[in-house]
């Protein structure tokens, strides 16, 4: 019988060259793709047709703490391509399990949405949004 490892602090994060550490307590990342791999219709006799979507793009959510580095490199970001022209907040994504052999990874992402903010009597999480432009998936065992 096997025995295997996981651990969070495994998993690497890069947004634009950038890694992300300071992970909020919970799940700290999902990524979703943006539409299904493949769809079907049916005829009126019961013929079925399956199609095939070449859309492989996706969101991740980024789930840091407030007091998060991160937090400062992602504003920095995310102000950049919003003040500059021509994708300045442009760059690669990758998602790489070291304990495992999962990877997603992607020449173009790019901040979709600033999180939300809220002050508490706790430090809270904040939720980056990056979309992703045409994600390579991997998911494998660890």
């Amino acid at each position: 019988m096997a025995l295997f490892d996981y651990s969070p602090d495994e998993v690497d994060v890069l947004v634009a060259g950038i890694p992300i550490t300071g992970w909020a307590d919970g799940e700290f990342l999902t990524i979703e793709m943006t539409t299904d791999a493949f769809t079907s219709v049916v005829g009126t006799d019961g013929e079925v047709t399956r199609n095939r979507s070449n859309d492989n793009r996706a969101t991740a959510t980024v789930k840091l703490m407030q007091s998060s580095a991160s937090n400062d490199l992602l504003s920095a970001l995310y102000n950049t391509d919003r003040l500059a022209r021509n994708g300045a907040g442009i760059g690669a994504f990758l998602v790489k399990d070291n304990q495992g052999r999962s990877l997603y990874a992607a020449a173009e992402c790019w901040i979709r949405k600033h999180p939300d903010i809220s002050f508490d009597r706790e430090a809270t999480a904040r939720e980056w949004v990056i979309e992703i432009a045409d994600l390579q998936v991997f998911t494998g065992g660890n």
